[in-house]
């Protein structure tokens, strides 16, 4: 199965708690990559973002963290730092070195437990379990994401994570690996709606038309605010490109979710979209590189919600079909 570690020099790890149903999902760039960030949503949890701005110093990184937890699952990031520290990863400041670990999580606090979060040892055990093949569906910290909001968490279905991969007529691969845990709901690019929020027969419902005739406001009530949630996502490739260069990639994939997720980019959703370039290879023009990454998050998506099981007293999208 496609996947972003057909990308040359990018490799995944998961680790979970199945308990308290939250996780990490680790990105790992041993040898170095160019990084880049886009954050659309208006509820983000992020660590070491500022970093990847086109006009700062740094010019690399060695990992990124997708973690569970809302914020308190960022300490993660910590356990990934020990891990390539103890191996001689990092930014070279003459007297050690320094990895590099941009981070993002999601908001699962819903299903599972609310009082254990991804931690510094979870994060070095995503590490320990990194390689080349990449598991999808309720893992790592995709193992608490849901999706379909918008008539509460009780009416959300289960999603995951979700990866997958292109390689193009000159050579360069493109690959995107997303943990969605979206307000909306998930769609076919080009059809049907794949999983969000169920009505009281257990159908998959229309949120655009939720939003349209007052359902959600009726639903909101007494919850005041709306919590639980924020898709986060890698795009990678081999090809070489500046820190501008894959920040523009970052921004391109972005409308691989807008496709997929519908509403998306919610002032409660933090959705944010990392870039990674390992540099293996010249860049095909930007136009072509950040089109097909948009179209291979898309797919990522798609395959977060086909992938997920029934979990914390939620169904599938496949349980429904």
């Amino acid at each position: 199965m496609p996947a972003i570690t057909d990308v040359p020099g990018v490799l995944v790890g998961h680790a979970h708690d199945a308990e308290a149903l939250t996780g990490v999902t680790v990105v790992l760039t041993l040898e170095g990559a160019v990084g880049g960030v886009d954050v659309r949503g208006g509820a983000p949890g992020t660590r070491e973002t500022d970093l990847l701005a086109p006009e700062n110093s740094v010019q690399e990184v060695h990992a990124v963290a997708l973690c569970g937890g809302s914020a308190m699952g960022l300490a993660a990031a910590s356990g990934v730092v020990q891990w390539l520290r103890e191996r001689g990863v990092g930014f070279d400041v003459g007297i050690t070195r320094v990895p590099i670990v941009p981070a993002a999580v999601i908001f699962d606090l819903q299903i599972g437990s609310h009082e254990r979060f991804p931690d510094a040892a979870m994060g070095y055990a995503a590490c320990d379990a990194a390689g080349a093949h990449t598991a999808e569906g309720c893992v790592g910290a995709g193992i608490g994401a849901t999706v379909g909001k918008a008539l509460g968490p009780l009416a959300a279905l289960k999603s995951g994570v979700g990866t997958w991969s292109e390689r193009l007529a000159d050579g360069t691969v493109v690959g995107a690996l997303a943990v969605v845990n979206a307000f909306g709901d998930v769609w076919r690019e080009h059809g049907e709606v794949l999983a969000g929020a169920r009505g009281p027969d257990g159908r998959i419902l229309d949120t655009g038309q939720i939003l349209r005739d007052g359902q959600f406001q009726a639903a909101l009530g007494a919850r005041r605010e709306e919590h639980g949630n924020t898709t986060i996502a890698v795009v990678a490739t081999d090809a070489r490109l500046t820190k501008a260069e894959a920040t523009r990639l970052a921004l391109m994939a972005h409308d691989g979710l807008a496709r997929t997720i519908r509403p998306v980019h919610t002032p409660f959703d933090g959705d944010t979209v990392f870039a990674l370039a390992t540099g293996r290879r010249p860049a095909p023009h930007m136009l072509v590189l950040g089109s097909i990454a948009a179209d291979t998050l898309a797919r990522a998506v798609e395959r977060a919600a086909l992938t997920a099981t029934a979990m914390g007293g939620l169904p599938a999208a496949r349980d429904l079909t």
